[in-house]
């Protein structure tokens, strides 16, 4: 791909490198749990993961009964941490062909990153136990830079191409949190229609979108 042009890019973490759903469900139900709530099937947890742990927690104590006080919410999402952080990599795994992927963009002389809304460190707990953490120049997690300037503000972006060393930026990612980041940073970006999409794929207003991994680099150069 000669006409390739990106010198980084940029990726979400939760239903974009990583099928995290599969150990974000237990977690969010053993928060519900906690105060009687009924569990939620994983088909739907993935429908509330975007924004951090604590606005998808909130999304679920809504789904479930409505709001609480907030003490006790605050109790409950500190639990859905603890769990997560004991089990953060019981089932996750990379989506097909995401690893071929980033290899692909490597060998092309990409620097890579990770821009994310979860936590830093649980960002970077997830990428080490899956053996995926050296492939990234730049972690950027939704506590990062500070309150305000995660997703969909552009300072996360904007923070990764200088650690990257600075270069043409494009961002992959799966919900309007990405897409508006991107928009707001003024670099191009291709949505995975297969993540947790927030609104329809083709709706979210990306670039491009693709179905499986096999198809992003060809975006990419397209674009």
């Amino acid at each position: 791909m000669a006409d390739f042009r990106f010198d980084i890019v940029g990726f979400d973490l939760d239903g974009t490198l990583v099928d995290s759903n599969r150990d974000l469900a237990p977690a969010i139900n053993h928060a519900l749990g906690l105060i009687g709530r009924p569990a939620i099937a994983p088909e739907a947890t993935r429908k509330l993961i975007g924004g951090g742990a604590r606005r998808m927690l909130e999304r679920a104590v809504e789904l479930t009964g409505g709001a609480m006080p907030d003490d006790e919410f605050e109790a409950i999402h500190g639990e859905l941490l603890l769990h997560y952080e004991a089990h953060i990599a019981d089932h996750t795994v990379p989506y097909p062909g995401c690893l071929a992927a980033l290899d692909a963009l490597a060998g092309r002389g990409c620097r890579l990153a990770v821009v994310t809304n979860k936590l830093e460190v649980f960002s970077r707990k997830l990428l080490a136990e899956l053996g995926m953490a050296d492939r990234f120049d730049a972690i950027l997690g939704g506590d990062t830079l500070g309150p305000g300037r995660s997703k969909p503000a552009r300072d996360m972006i904007d923070a990764a191409i200088l650690a990257c060393g600075g270069g043409r930026f494009a961002m992959v990612g799966d919900s309007t949190y990405d897409v508006l980041a991107a928009r707001n940073a003024q670099v191009p970006v291709v949505a995975l229609s297969f993540g947790y999409n927030d609104v329809p794929p083709h709706e979210l207003g990306a670039d491009a979108v693709v179905d499986r991994y096999d198809d992003l680099l060809g975006a990419l150069a397209a674009l």
